[in-house]
C-alpha cells in the first residue's frame, strides 16, 4: 500500500505567464500570506484602502489577465465593503488556480465574512483546490473543515487519505504561523 501523499496529485502554480514586476498595487495591497506575492505583504489594518484601490484598478487596466493583481484588487475592495465589486476579480483569479485567490474566495463563501454570500459547497471546492495548488492554509484548513462537518452535504471529495496527504504536505512547509 502507498502513502497517503499518493492520494493527491499536488500541483505547483506557474506565475511565468504573468508579469512579476513589482507594481504600486503590490506595494500597497499584497497579502503577507500570499505565496505568490512579489512585494512584502501589507497587514489588513495597514492597508491604505483608497490608494490601494486606485493603484490596483490602474494596474489591472494595464495588465487585465494578471491574477495576482486581480486578487489584490479584490482584497482591497472587500476590505472597503465593496464585496459585490470584488467577487468577479477574485473569482477570475481563482479560475486561473491562483492559490491565494482559491483559499480566500473559499473562506469568504464559508464564513460570510465582509457580508459575502455563504455557499458551503463552493467553499469546499475552492479550499480543497487551494490545498492541491500548495496553499498552506488550504492544506490545514480543508481537513479541519471536513472534520468539523462543514461540507457534509456537498459533493466535494472528502476522503481520509486525501485529508492525511494535505496535512503531510503542510508538515513539509515552514509552519511559522500554524503550530
Amino acid at each position: 500500500p502507498g502513502s497517503a501523499a499518493e492520494a493527491v496529485e499536488f500541483r505547483q502554480w506557474d506565475p511565468s505567464p504573468y508579469s512579476q514586476a513589482v507594481t504600486e498595487c503590490d506595494l500597497l495591497a499584497a497579502h503577507p500570506d500570499d505565496p505568490n506575492r512579489v512585494a512584502p505583504g501589507v497587514g489588513t489594518r495597514d492597508v491604505k484602502l483608497p490608494a490601494a484601490i486606485a493603484a490596483c484598478e490602474t494596474e489591472l487596466a494595464r495588465d487585465p489577465k494578471n491574477p495576482r493583481i486581480a486578487y489584490q484588487l479584490a482584497r482591497v475592495l472587500t476590505y472597503s465593503g465593496r464585496v459585490a465589486e470584488a467577487v468577479p476579480h477574485i473569482e477570475g483569479a481563482a479560475a486561473t488556480n491562483y492559490p491565494q485567490a482559491l483559499f480566500v474566495t473559499g473562506y469568504l463563501y464559508l464564513s460570510g465574512a465582509y457580508q459575502a454570500r455563504k455557499d458551503f459547497c463552493r467553499a469546499g471546492e475552492l479550499i480543497r483546490e487551494s490545498a492541491i495548488w500548495g496553499r498552506l492554509a488550504g492544506q490545514l484548513g480543508y481537513p479541519a473543515y471536513v472534520l468539523a462537518g462543514r461540507f457534509k452535504d456537498c459533493p466535494v471529495r472528502q476522503d481520509r487519505d486525501e485529508l492525511i496527504a494535505f496535512v503531510e504536505r503542510a508538515q513539509q512547509s515552514r509552519l511559522e504561523f500554524y503550530p
